[in-house]
């Protein structure tokens, strides 16, 4: 279930990062709130996943697959 939450974490922090843009500053409300809902998602998943999954392993996983995907989404 631990990496479960984790994937969860990656895909909504991939979501949250790829609006950052299309916010503007965040003058536009919808990709705002979505901006928002994702982050919160992806900090709720990653702690439930810290639960089982050693800290460092976890955010190595988590920062790295984030990284790697948010670069081939933009």
């Amino acid at each position: 279930m631990s990496l479960l939450y984790l994937g969860i974490a990656i895909v909504a922090e991939i979501i949250a990062t790829s609006l950052l843009k299309a916010s503007e500053g965040f003058t536009h409300l919808i990709p705002t709130a979505v901006l928002g809902l994702g982050y919160l998602v992806a900090f709720y998943c990653l702690s439930m996943a810290l639960r089982d999954i050693p800290t460092e392993i976890a955010y190595a996983i988590w920062s790295g697959v984030g990284i790697v995907l948010v670069a081939a989404v933009a």
